[in-house]
C-alpha cells in the first residue's frame, strides 16, 4: 500500500518491522509520516522517574499508564483519565493501538518490557542504567537494530552544554592525548544505603502494592520496605548500585571524548562482598587499548566513601569526571560547564555558550525519531555498549578479581565464573 493510502499508526508499525541497522546513529530505511501527528504512548512505571518522563511526553497522546502500586498508578490516572490502567506491563504491552513505550521503572524491570516492545516494533524510551545486566545490553542492542526502532536510554544530561563542551574540548586537543580520566559520586549513603543483609522481620504488605508484580522477574522473597519504593537501587537483585545509577551520567562525557570501547580490563576493590547487596564503597578500574589513534586509557571510579588523593583529589569535583591530558586536564561537575586547567591554574577556553540546559529535549528528541526517523543521542547502538561496560565494574568486584572483557565474544575470557554474573536467572513468565 502507498505511503499516503496508509494510517498513521500502520505506517509506523509497519516501518519499524523493516531490518534496517543504525547507521551513524541514523535508522536508515525509516520513512516519515507528518512530524506533527501524535503517537500513542504507554507508560511502565508512573511514580518517581517515571512520573517525570511520563509528564515530558504528555504533548503525545498517553492511551496507556502501567504500576504496582495503585496509589501511583491513580495519581497518573487523574492525569490522563482516557488511559488505560494496567498494574502488569506484559498486559499493557497487548493493547493494539500502541506505539511506543516509556519504561521508568526499577533497574530489574528495563530490559523484560523494552525487549517486548520492540519486538512489537513499538519505539522504547527507558531510563538508566538501560538494563540489570551486560548479556541484556547485548539483547536490547541487537534487538533495536533488528526492528529498526526509535530508542532512547534515560540519561537526560546527555546533551548538557557542558557535557558537551567538555566533549569538544578534548576532541580538539585542548589538553592533547588522554591517558587516564577520574569519575566520581558520593552515592551510596546519600540517596539509599548498601552494605547491608536480608531484613528478617515480615511487615504486611501494603494494600496498593502488587508485590509479586513488583518482583517481576526476580526470586521470590518476602516483602519489606527496605526494597521499595527506591531503596531498591543498592539490593543486587533489583538494581545497579551506585555505579548503575550514577556511572551512566557521570562517564557519559569519558566515554563519548574518548571514545572508549573494545577489551577492556575491569578490577573492582571494596569492603568484603555481599551476597545481597552492593558495597558501601568501591573504587573501578577500567583499563581500554588503543582505539585507533587515541593512546590506552585507564578510567578510575569513585563510589560511597571512597575517594582519590592527590592533585585528582583537589581537581575532581564531587559527582563529576576529570580527564587527564599530556598538556592539560578538564573537570566536569555534573550539570555544570567544565573547567579547564593548565597545570594547576585555571585557563579560558572559547567559545563559551551561553546555552540554558533544556531538560525535555531528550524526550523531545525520541518522540521526533519516533515520527521522522531522526537521529537520538542516547540511542540503544550507544547506550548498550555503554551499559555493558559500566556494568562490568559490579562483574569484577563480585568476583573478587581482575576480569578481561571481550565484547566480540560478550565473554570474561580469563575468570570463567565471572561469565555467570553476565547474565541472571528470570522466573518463569519474565524472560528476556
Amino acid at each position: 500500500m502507498p505511503i499516503q493510502q496508509q494510517s498513521r499508526r500502520d505506517f509506523l508499525k509497519t516501518s519499524a518491522l523493516g531490518t534496517a541497522l543504525w547507521v551513524s546513529g541514523t535508522r536508515s530505511g525509516f520513512a516519515a509520516n507528518s512530524p506533527n501527528e501524535k503517537l500513542n504512548i504507554g507508560a511502565i512505571g508512573v511514580g518517581g522517574r517515571g512520573a517525570s518522563d511520563l509528564a515530558r511526553v504528555a504533548s503525545e497522546n498517553i492511551v496507556a499508564i502501567c504500576d504496582v502500586d495503585d496509589l501511583r498508578l491513580g495519581n497518573a490516572a487523574e492525569k490522563h483519565p482516557a488511559a488505560k490502567k494496567y498494574a502488569d506491563y506484559r498486559q499493557l504491552l497487548e493493547q493494539k493501538d500502541l506505539d511506543a513505550v516509556v519504561i521508568g521503572t526499577p533497574d530489574h524491570h528495563h530490559a523484560p518490557p523494552a525487549v517486548r516492545a520492540m519486538r512489537r516494533g513499538l519505539h522504547v524510551y527507558c531510563e538508566k542504567p538501560l538494563t540489570h545486566t551486560v548479556r541484556e545490553a547485548r539483547v536490547l542492542t541487537e534487538t533495536a537494530r533488528k526492528m529498526n526502532v526509535a530508542t532512547q536510554m534515560g540519561t537526560q544530561n546527555h546533551e548538557h552544554p557542558g557535557y558537551l563542551k567538555t566533549i569538544e574540548l578534548v576532541k580538539q586537543g585542548a589538553i592533547g592525548p588522554v591517558r587516564e580520566a577520574h569519575v566520581i559520586t558520593d552515592r551510596p549513603g546519600r540517596w539509599w544505603d548498601q552494605g547491608q543483609s536480608v531484613p528478617q522481620d515480615r511487615p504486611d504488605i501494603p494494600a496498593h502494592l502488587h508485590w509479586d508484580l513488583w518482583l517481576g522477574p526476580a526470586e521470590q522473597r518476602a516483602y519489606h520496605p527496605a526494597y521499595v519504593p527506591f531503596k531498591w537501587r543498592g539490593w543486587w537483585d533489583f538494581g545497579c548500585g551506585a555505579i548503575g545509577d550514577m556511572a551512566i551520567h557521570l562517564m557519559d562525557p569519558v566515554f563519548m571524548a574518548l571514545d572508549l570501547g573494545g577489551p577492556v580490563k575491569v578490577t573492582s576493590s571494596g569492603p568484603a562482598v555481599l551476597p545481597d547487596s552492593g558495597p558501601t564503597e568501591m573504587i573501578t578500574k577500567f583499563e581500554f587499548g588503543r582505539r585507533g589513534e587515541l593512546p590506552p586509557c585507564t578510567v578510575y571510579w569513585y563510589e560511597g566513601q571512597a575517594k582519590p588523593t592527590g592533585e585528582v583529589a583537589e581537581l575532581l569535583p564531587m559527582n563529576g569526571c576529570l580527564l587527564m591530558g599530556d598538556d592539560g586536564k578538564v573537570a566536569c561537575q555534573h550539570s555544570h560547564y567544565p573547567t579547564l586547567y593548565k597545570g594547576t591554574e585555571k585557563q579560558s577556553f572559547e567559545p563559551k555558550e551561553a546555552k540554558k540546559f533544556d531538560d525535555g529535549h531528550h524526550h523531545r528528541q525520541w518522540i521526533a525519531a519516533c515520527k521522522t526517523g531522526s537521529s537520538t543521542g542516547s540511542n540503544f547502538d550507544y547506550a548498550g555498549p555503554f551499559t555493558e561496560i559500566v556494568l562490568l565494574g559490579n562483574v569484577a568486584y563480585r568476583t573478587g578479581k581482575t576480569i578481561q572483557y571481550d565484547p566480540q565474544q560478550m565473554k570474561v575470557t580469563n575468570v570463567p565464573s565471572a561469565n555467570d554474573l553476565l547474565d541472571k536467572e528470570y522466573r518463569r513468565g519474565w524472560e528476556v
